[in-house]
């Protein structure tokens, strides 16, 4: 007679492997430190004297409000406050998620403030608030070219595959963008290409004048190319690691700017932080 019964195999079960005594499991590290909103009151005893800051921050809440519902972007002097001023000023706007850099003469470099949409402006002769989703100039200087674009004359060399015809599509759409426009993506993350083809692509899209720089979980990294409303965005994990990479044809990519939401948030924010102040 046959059985239907079979021994298990050896091997298996409880106390079948090897001890590997009090060895801790290994994990992957998680994303830290994401930036987030938080009221930050400056420590100063209010008087007086601090009345033209106060006024001036009040004055930037209300130009908040204002481009929120569609106004052009307002731009404050702070050049004329005296120190003491000027650093309630700094303290109160803070630092922010998203930096940007327009080279040209003179450079400028623009710094979020810890309320969306309000930047703070830097450069040779300039000290200045400007409200907005984005300051002005990180628009009108973005494709003015620091490298020229070589186009179809960037020199070839072995293992160009793919980019010629990405070439081909960038122009065609950057020739063919009108205000308004959706944001034309090309992922090169889920195409084909090789590390000449990038190279390549940057020699014949060269290097516009604006750079901007936003953090959160992790970064990315905005990048003009001097082929008009063509710009190169990269996103990195915490650990730095590129897991996105695309190119956009629009006017600025919509995760440098502040939403009309974010900018009505700001003028609110603004104005309890000087409340709580007085």
């Amino acid at each position: 007679m046959v059985s239907n019964f079979h021994l298990p195999p050896m091997g298996y079960g409880p106390g079948s492997q090897a001890n590997e005594g009090d060895e801790e499991l290994q994990y992957m590290s998680m994303p830290q430190d994401m930036r987030a909103y938080y009221a930050h009151i400056p420590e100063v005893e209010y008087d007086e004297a601090l009345r033209p800051a106060m006024e001036l921050m009040g004055t930037v809440a209300n130009a908040a409000k204002a481009c929120s519902a569609g106004a052009p972007n307002a731009r404050f002097d702070l050049s004329d406050l005296d120190a003491a001023n000027r650093r309630l000023v700094a303290e109160t706007m803070g630092e922010g998620e998203v930096a940007m850099k327009m080279h040209g003469i003179p450079a400028v470099a623009a710094q979020e403030s810890v309320f969306a949409g309000i930047w703070v402006l830097k450069g040779a002769g300039l000290d200045a608030i400007e409200v907005g989703s984005a300051p002005d100039m990180a628009r009108t200087r973005a494709f003015a070219p620091r490298r020229a674009a070589l186009g179809t004359d960037a020199p070839k060399v072995p293992g160009v595959v793919n980019a010629l015809s990405l070439l081909v599509e960038l122009q065609d759409k950057s020739a063919a963008y009108q205000a308004g426009d959706e944001v034309y993506v090309i992922n090169l993350s889920l195409l084909p290409h090789t590390e000449q083809d990038l190279v390549w692509l940057e020699q014949a899209l060269g290097q516009g004048s604006t750079d901007i720089l936003s953090r959160g979980y992790g970064n990315c990294r905005i990048t003009a190319t001097a082929l008009d409303h063509v710009w190169r965005v990269q996103f990195f994990n915490s650990m730095d690691v590129l897991i996105l990479d695309t190119f956009e044809v629009t006017a600025m990519p919509e995760v440098a700017l502040a939403a009309a939401e974010d900018l009505s948030d700001s003028h609110e924010r603004v104005l309890e932080v000087l409340e709580a102040i007085r």
